[in-house]
């Protein structure tokens, strides 16, 4: 059981001990009927075996904040947060044509190993890849329903599920849209409110909230805490996909200016930018042949304009906005003590 001194790395090994073993068992059933897809049973394996569990942990505390008692059974209901998560990862890496996460090959890529001298390999692996994100997103659906808890708790809940998979596709079809056109900050915040705030810190907090029968206020109060914190988790992902070390983030600081992906730094290096800056960053983004010597032309655009600090700024308002909404709810005072604790983890870190 949980105690009331919440440990995060306690309630990680919790819930990777009920994906792995969840996982494992469908990897098996999805191998026992050919032995050709072995090799996708493993990939399905793989896309879970890292992660923070953040999702997991918002939802578990929205179901504790409102006044639910520590449940096994919710724990495996939360645990299904992080194979929607797996799933858009697969999806997004695809999308992204990334090579590396956590250090190690994507699905796609690993995928593509696996299939040496066959004919037009790249193309059945990526496919393969999109087949293992459906399928991640199906089995978080299982998992959810078959998770222990009562049937009214995960009736009350399950049309949440609708918005949180409306939104996030929304969220990847705007950064989509809006990949390699003139950057603005607006559209890249709504990118990151609609891609990652919510699906990260918000519906995971509602859906916990919804199983244990939270009241308006408190779903409100959730949503008024989530979202601006869910921001600053994806704004502090910005800095650390440009600034951060490659041997802690486990991806290339490469992908963002290659892909001229919508990044709030980015935006914000555009909008400070003069002419002659502007300039520059035209001849860099977008390059597939990009180096390292055009990465650190970049990074010195936005330090000489300060953009990174302005992004920090950003961390930071989000942050205090989301940690004043905990003084105005009316829940427990270690749901409130743990609410804070994981508002600093999400933002306040290297990788």
């Amino acid at each position: 059981m949980v105690s009331e001194h919440w440990e995060l790395t306690a309630f990680r090994a919790q819930v990777d001990e009920v994906l792995h073993h969840f996982v494992a068992q469908e990897a098996d059933r999805l191998a026992v009927i050919d032995p050709g897809l072995t090799l996708v049973a493993r990939q399905l394996e793989q896309s879970v075996t890292d992660g923070k569990r953040l999702r997991a942990a918002f939802c578990y505390w929205g179901w504790r904040a409102a006044g639910q008692p520590d449940s096994d059974a919710l724990v495996r209901a939360a645990a299904s947060m992080e194979l929607v998560h797996a799933a858009a990862m697969v999806h997004d890496d695809l999308i992204d044509d990334s090579a590396l996460r956590h250090g190690r090959p994507t699905a796609h890529v690993a995928l593509r190993a696996a299939l040496p001298r066959r004919p037009r390999a790249g193309h059945a692996a990526r496919s393969l890849a999109m087949l293992v994100g459906d399928l991640l997103m199906s089995l978080a659906g299982q998992l959810f329903a078959t998770s222990g808890l009562p049937a009214a708790y995960i009736g009350r809940a399950r049309p949440l599920w609708a918005a949180l998979a409306r939104e996030l596709i929304a969220g990847e079809c705007l950064e989509i849209l809006h990949t390699g056109t003139t950057p603005d900050t607006s559209a890249s915040l709504k990118v990151i409110r609609y891609k990652t705030a919510k699906y990260t810190v918000e519906q995971p907090l509602l859906i916990g909230g919804a199983l244990a029968g939270a009241g308006e206020q408190l779903r409100e109060g959730y949503s008024a805490y989530g979202l601006p914190l869910g921001e600053a988790f994806q704004l502090r992902d910005d800095l650390l996909g440009l600034f951060g070390d490659p041997e802690r983030t486990g991806k290339a600081n490469l992908d963002d200016v290659r892909g001229h992906r919508p990044t709030a730094l980015l935006a914000e290096t555009w909008r400070i930018a003069g002419d002659g800056e502007r300039e520059q960053l035209r001849a860099l983004l977008g390059r597939r042949d990009l180096d390292h010597n055009g990465l650190e032309a970049v990074r010195a655009v936005m330090l000489r304009l300060k953009a990174p600090d302005r992004v920090e700024d950003m961390i930071t308002a989000r942050v205090q906005e989301a940690t004043d909404c905990l003084h105005e709810l009316d829940i427990p005072r270690h749901a409130t003590t743990a609410l804070t604790a994981l508002a600093r983890s999400v933002t306040a870190r290297h990788h």
